[in-house]
């Protein structure tokens, strides 16, 4: 294991311990080449590791500060790098894959009060609201349920659901996406559902539950999507 490697370990274990808590500030990072007896470049390699896995975010002239994981349940969260940030449409559309989506929802919503607080926001602002199945090759894969805060994703319009909302988010609005918090279950479909993804009532189905972030820790994205088991595969790469 590279020093930087191990440093962001040590950081990420006295957040799980409990000894860094939520909004605790972090040493500076001339603090930090002390107590580690490393160089400001492997100091910040590991805040930046760190960052990209959901622990920290840095405030501009503030500080670097640990991030809340919302009320997501800890003993079933764990924090991956994948290349989900590039979205469904640049995951899956390869060479000779035809990737497109059916919407059922495009809304301006006040979100339920759990959503908000997954989203540090009040249940009096306002997101977007969108629902919408992806397909490829004309096969339903998955339905997604997905709330975004309206202030934070402007001019988000109901063209941008049929192409890739996460490239509209990077490429339009100059945004990066940086870390997801998930969890993964299994669920069964409903009535709804199994119309929609040509699917049998029942039948079960793999449930990614996630919120997204910015590389200002700022959180863009409550999503809920539901991809038939035989049908998807999920990838992970775990950062250790």
């Amino acid at each position: 294991m590279l020093k930087y490697q191990s440093i962001a370990q040590d950081i990420q274990q006295a957040i799980e311990d409990g000894l860094l808590k939520p909004n605790d500030k972090l040493p500076t990072v001339v603090r930090l080449c002390d107590l580690y007896n490393a160089s400001k470049i492997t100091i910040k390699r590991a805040i930046d590791l760190l960052t990209e896995q959901g622990y920290v975010a840095s405030k501009r002239g503030s500080g670097t500060y640990i991030k809340s994981s919302s009320d997501l349940p800890t003993d079933t969260f764990n924090f991956y790098q994948s290349d989900r940030a590039s979205g469904f449409t640049v995951e899956h559309g390869g060479e000779g894959q035809a990737v497109t989506s059916v919407v059922y929802d495009f809304s301006i919503v006040n979100p339920p009060e759990t959503i908000a607080r997954h989203l540090g926001i009040s249940p009096d602002d306002f997101t977007y609201h969108h629902c919408r199945v992806r397909c490829l090759n004309g096969t339903p894969i998955a339905i997604e349920y997905t709330y975004m805060p309206l202030d934070l994703i402007p001019g988000l319009k109901k063209a941008e659901l049929y192409k890739s909302v996460y490239r509209y988010i990077q490429q339009d609005l100059g945004l990066r996406i940086a870390s997801f918090h998930r969890i993964v279950r299994s669920v069964p479909a409903t009535d709804k559902e199994a119309e929609r993804l040509d699917t049998a009532p029942g039948s079960p189905l793999l449930e990614i539950e996630q919120v997204g972030f910015l590389d200002d820790g700022t959180a863009f994205e409550y999503s809920q999507s539901r991809h038939v088991g035989d049908r998807s595969e999920l990838r992970i790469v775990s950062v250790i």
